[in-house]
């Protein structure tokens, strides 16, 4: 009885060992930051003229909290790419005193042309969630506790980035004419497409769509306007993967196998960051680092 006892107490100590280094790598990848890079060829022949590209960088889901100095030092060098514009498609925050980090991070990328819309964590803290929630399909329900959006939302405005919540937009970069338009977070129905609806400006090189998360219902409103392209984030990519960055949930509307990176919806590009962060509450990554991706649009 007393070998059975030891064995037994071994063996526990081996899968508590086992267990905390398992949780110590699944912490430790959530900065391990990388950059993705895709090319999309989507603009008439001649838009370009004498370029080559016409450079997105596409940020989201920061959730960040303060003290982050790895993942601020990372995204602000992401400057040195030299993005004729950024996209940021929501979750900056994941504490209430994360903007001034947030800020912090995208510093310099703020002194570029730039487009966003926000996500549930932008405008509520977040909460423990329900895990079994996510592998059942079901929401878990927003905190409720106000974050400090409106500051935020003003400083990114101040800096010259175009509010995509509920919002269209023409503008011109370089020699790109471009039509964008977004919703406001639709994981909680938080979007209004009747507000935003009709196709984009015909006159317009490339025509952009923005929301939080890829929903099914939103984006084919999208794709039937014709859009070229769209960028969402919100799903981590899965975040908790199984070998081969497969993912087990995605926590909104699209499928597994559209989790994260470019694909085809419809007759729509659609491009889903699996973001640079995670809540708080599950600082973990598995099979799913973290990643900001650069777009490279090039003529068809």
């Amino acid at each position: 009885m007393k070998k059975l006892a030891f064995f037994a107490t071994a063996a526990a100590a081996t899968a508590a060992a086992s267990g905390a280094a398992a949780l110590a790598w699944a912490n430790a990848e959530t900065r391990k930051f990388r950059l993705r890079q895709v090319t999309v060829p989507l603009l008439a022949p001649g838009t370009l003229r004498d370029r080559d590209e016409f450079r997105i960088l596409h940020i989201s889901d920061l959730h960040m909290i303060p003290g982050q100095e790895t993942k601020i030092a990372w995204v602000q060098a992401l400057d040195s790419l030299d993005p004729d514009l950024v996209i940021n498609t929501g979750d900056n925050l994941s504490d209430t005193r994360a903007v001034p980090s947030v800020l912090q991070a995208l510093g310099p990328l703020l002194n570029r042309p730039g487009l966003f819309c926000f996500g549930t964590n932008d405008y509520w803290a977040p909460r423990l969630p329900n895990p079994f929630n996510y592998l059942l399909g079901k929401k878990n329900t927003p905190s409720y506790e106000d974050l400090p959006w409106e500051g935020m939302r003003a400083a990114f405005a101040e800096r010259g980035w175009l509010n995509a919540n509920q919002a269209r937009h023409e503008f011109k970069v370089g020699k790109v004419r471009l039509a964008a338009a977004g919703v406001d977070d639709p994981h909680h129905n938080l979007d209004d497409y009747s507000a935003i609806a009709g196709p984009p400006n015909p006159d317009a090189d490339l025509s952009l769509a923005l929301l939080h998360s890829p929903e099914p219902r939103v984006l084919e409103k999208f794709a039937r306007d014709g859009y070229d392209i769209s960028f969402s984030g919100h799903t981590h990519g899965g975040q908790l993967c199984l070998p081969g960055q497969k993912a087990i949930v995605t926590n909104c509307g699209i499928n597994r196998g559209r989790a994260q990176g470019l694909h085809q919806f419809g007759p729509m590009k659609m491009h889903v960051s699996n973001g640079l962060g995670q809540s708080k509450f599950v600082p973990f990554r598995i099979f799913c680092r973290p990643s900001a991706t650069l777009l490279k649009i090039t003529e068809r």
